[in-house]
């Protein structure tokens, strides 16, 4: 996890800079999941989807009302006009890595079940919060 110094210390450009590389890293960490779990190495992707569900809690804190502009940001302001809907996919991307971590093992389609807790998290926000590319 990327453990940022106090929030409230933090620059406008720290924060959007921090949440985008977290954001990116959890991308990236989630490709391995992918990989990980269809070999059947579930030790090291669990920890990784512990350490996603980790990032997402961060992520709560790294979208204050003075970041809404600049630095290349890529969030939309529809997140800070809808703080508590953003906050609340926040909150479930990170308890959904917690319940792939319960599952993943005796899952009977772990492809689905990691479109199911993980992808679709992804998909939702970019879908809303995140501008096009």
């Amino acid at each position: 996890m990327i453990a940022p110094k106090a929030y409230s210390d933090q620059s406008t450009e720290d924060i959007i800079k921090g949440r985008k590389a977290l954001f990116s890293k959890n991308y990236k960490t989630a490709k391995k999941v992918q990989s990980l779990s269809a070999r059947g190495d579930f030790d090291e992707a669990k920890e990784l989807m512990n350490e996603m569900s980790e990032n997402y809690e961060v992520l709560l804190k790294l979208f204050p009302e003075n970041s809404k502009e600049g630095f290349q940001t890529e969030a939309l302001p529809i997140i800070w006009e809808e703080k508590e809907n953003f906050d609340n996919l926040m909150n479930k991307a990170s308890k959904d890595m917690i319940e792939l971590v319960a599952i993943i093992e005796d899952a009977d389609d772990i492809r689905g079940s990691i479109k199911k807790f993980m992808w679709s998290n992804c998909k939702a926000c970019h879908t809303k919060y995140r501008e096009e590319h």
